[in-house]
């Protein structure tokens, strides 16, 4: 990726609104939210800037900057001027097969509601069963074909397809042939560039099942690549760490040479999203703009792909050794879970009650309000527990039976590791409500699981790495739970 350095101001005509939880304390000069949850606080000038900016659109310098400040704090979401303007756009398509997905697709882009937003579409053929079908499907709808001559997966694929754009559009759309883009989604994503700094965006895809009632439940339940309601901007460590490229749009000018990694034939998205972040790019989840995404219709299918997605950690450890971990994990909640976890509510509720106190404390003294403290760092304790529920059934199988070994204790600890194993499966139906019984839900989200983690070990042993078998510990947040921004001055 092109390197990007420093910062620029949000430009003119942009407009910010608060991210859900941002509060701004008495006087302007502190706002609490962001993602992370932290403090921001801002200088005299900043806080004059943005107390005219909320409700309306950026018109100084110092408003951009203190605008920039928020969006990248994540305390605050962008507002394009309206309407963007118009730029050079092509759609990216890779196939392998699956004719009619594809003529469903380019049947989609080519809705009286997509026409002039579109430049051209590259069909890209993988060396598919059927090439005469692919070119004839292509052809009738008027797009580029372009063919390879060995079979590279989808990040190859998509690499061709860039290639063949090349110097001739300023976005390129990659668009796979499971997805179907409504009739006016392109401009919405376009005018996020607007913003010089950023390099993508991607919308919301969302899941159509068909087939056994079950798995089409539970499918459209758990289905991974749904990001969510929420708008972000995409940076490890936050709500949205990656975002699938089955639908995305890239900024040309912010790709030195190939976008994917054409070595990678699974997750090559989370690869390219990581690379764009560290270069010194934006990426942007914008969830208005909504994709549909069809599901596999046979269990072996299904499987196969989570098996396949859990491969991936393997090499995205060798790529990324900082990024990949079996669980994120921080040290007080994680202190207090595991206590739990031993049958040690007593113990459990001193660690807790330890992290509040001295976090309230802390955020006494910046101006916040005690009920923060509540908020994040009681909450994680039980993200910590599911966390290290789910990481024993993917990653503990093999050596469960160590734990067991000797009579003294082990129905306790069969207790204990039965109760963390269903919790993931248990907390997610008692979230979704999803059409299914509780009991089969939990008997496939633990097959679910079973299958994803034999994936993420088969990646580590071919790559030769445990990091995607590993916990992590995270110590970046001050007071295990609230960044504390400082402002560029204190006048």
């Amino acid at each position: 990726m092109v390197p990007r350095t420093g910062s620029t101001p949000v430009p003119m005509g942009f407009g910010i609104v608060p991210a859900d939880g941002t509060v701004v304390r008495p006087g302007g000069r502190a706002v609490v939210g962001g993602d992370p949850p932290g403090v921001l606080h801002l200088s005299s000038e900043e806080a004059e800037a943005l107390a005219g900016l909320w409700d309306g659109r950026v018109e100084t310098v110092e408003q951009g900057l203190v605008a920039r400040r928020l969006i990248n704090a994540g305390c605050a979401h962008p507002r394009p001027p309206a309407p963007p303007e118009r730029s050079r756009t092509a759609v990216v398509i890779p196939v392998f097969g699956r004719v009619d997905d594809l003529d469903r697709l380019l049947r989609a882009l080519g809705d009286p509601g997509n026409v002039g937003t579109i430049d051209e579409v590259v069909v890209v053929d993988d060396v598919s069963p059927d090439p005469e079908a692919v070119a004839e499907t292509a052809a009738r709808h008027g797009a580029t074909l372009v063919v390879r001559s060995e079979n590279g997966g989808p990040a190859a694929s998509r690499n061709s397809g860039f290639a063949a754009c090349a110097g001739k559009v300023d976005f390129v759309a990659f668009v796979d042939t499971d997805c179907v883009p409504g009739p006016g989604w392109l401009p919405p994503l376009l005018a996020h560039f607007a913003d010089p700094e950023v390099g993508a965006v991607a919308p919301r895809i969302l899941p159509v099942a068909t087939g056994d009632p079950l798995l089409a439940a539970y499918s459209v339940s758990r289905f991974p690549m749904d990001m969510g309601e929420t708008e972000a901007l995409v940076r490890t460590g936050t709500r949205i760490g990656v975002l699938p490229t089955c639908t995305m749009v890239v900024r040309c000018s912010a790709v030195d040479g190939v976008p994917f990694d054409g070595g990678l034939r699974c997750g090559e998205d989370v690869d390219a999203v990581w690379r764009l972040v560290d270069a010194g790019w934006s990426v942007r989840y914008a969830p208005d703009v909504r994709v549909s995404h069809t599901e596999p219709v046979s269990w072996r299918t299904y499987m196969s792909r989570r098996f396949h997605y859990g491969r991936a950690s393997g090499p995205l450890a060798v790529r990324h050794p900082d990024r990949i971990s079996a669980v994120m994990l921080r040290p007080g909640p994680t202190a207090a879970a595991l206590a739990l976890t031993a049958l040690s509510p007593a113990a459990a509720g001193a660690v807790l009650g330890a992290a509040v106190l001295g976090l309230s404390d802390r955020l006494r003294r910046e101006g916040v309000p005690e009920s923060v403290a509540e908020v994040v760092t009681a909450k994680p304790v039980g993200a910590a527990m599911i966390g290290m529920g789910r990481a024993l059934i993917r990653l503990g199988f093999p050596v469960l039976p160590l734990v067991l070994v000797g009579r003294a204790g082990r129905g306790r600890r069969l207790a204990v590791l039965g109760a963390l194993a269903v919790a993931p499966a248990l907390r997610d139906w008692l979230a979704l409500r999803p059409p299914v019984d509780p009991v089969r839900w939990t008997l496939v989200g633990l097959a679910d699981d079973l299958i994803h983690g034999a994936g993420m070990w088969s990646g580590a042993i071919r790559e030769r790495t445990a990091a995607p078998l590993l916990p992590r510990l995270s110590g970046q947040r001050s007071g295990d739970g609230v960044l504390i921004r400082s402002g560029r001055s204190r006048k």
